[in-house]
């Protein structure tokens, strides 16, 4: 029976969008997108001052074994994003302070682990983005149990396709499949464009409540409750 079935990699974010979702905070999308965003339980072991972006590679592993994501890591990219399904296990650590310096020094984005990493200082030592489902200081080994590499996968109980766009910042982690791109960034423009001027209405004077609609929904409420 085959173990491993690995995918082509997909292509990476064109760089015009990438600019443009680096502008964008992952909250603002939240307001009025709910699909595609990781499981807040993934917590980042290393916060992060920005909004990155960078393009899904995604890998799936069972238990005790970590000798897909050894070759995965052997095949990132600058800008590659890699998520990690560990099909469920969460006692065995696949990724410490060795494979998350490997990971770095080839120009991994970050990375997101549905499961515990563990060696957390080195990590932190590192600035490596990552996040993870916990710490553990039991880990995996080389066992050649099998795995996926660039096939769709789960994680942070939320689907995640190889070369789906990746938003990640101190807010959290959004998934994007290419083809809705510009349809979310339009949107999260127009709305931070929108807050960007209320702020300054604020700063004016103007009430928060007049601004959204708050009060006038208040209002009217009371009215009705006579």
């Amino acid at each position: 029976m085959k173990k491993y079935h690995i995918g082509a990699q997909a292509p990476q974010i064109d760089p015009d969008l990438r600019a443009r979702f680096e502008a964008v905070e992952v909250a603002t999308i939240g307001h009025f997108r709910h699909r595609g965003f990781v499981h807040h339980a993934i917590t980042p072991v290393v916060q992060v001052g920005r909004t990155l972006v960078g393009t899904a590679i995604t890998v799936a592993i069972p238990a005790t074994d970590s000798t897909l994501l050894h070759h995965a890591v052997s095949v990132i990219r600058p800008g590659d994003f890699l998520f990690v399904d560990r099909l469920g296990d969460d006692r065995h650590a696949c990724i410490g302070g060795g494979v998350a310096f490997a990971i770095k020094t080839a120009g991994a984005m970050g990375v997101v682990i549905d499961g515990p990493c563990t060696d957390v200082e080195e990590i932190i030592e590192l600035g490596m983005p990552l996040w993870s489902r916990g710490v553990s200081g039991i880990t995996t080994r080389l066992n050649d149990l099998g795995g996926s590499l660039n096939l769709p996968i789960s994680c942070g109980n939320v689907p995640v396709m190889p070369g789906d766009i990746v938003i990640a910042d101190a807010s959290g982690i959004l998934v994007i499949p290419v083809d809705e791109a510009e349809e979310v960034l339009q949107e999260a423009e127009a709305r931070q464009a929108r807050a960007g001027r209320n702020k300054g209405k604020i700063e004016a004077g103007e009430k928060l409540g007049d601004l959204s609609g708050a009060s006038r929904m208040v209002a009217a409420a009371l009215v009705e409750a006579k």
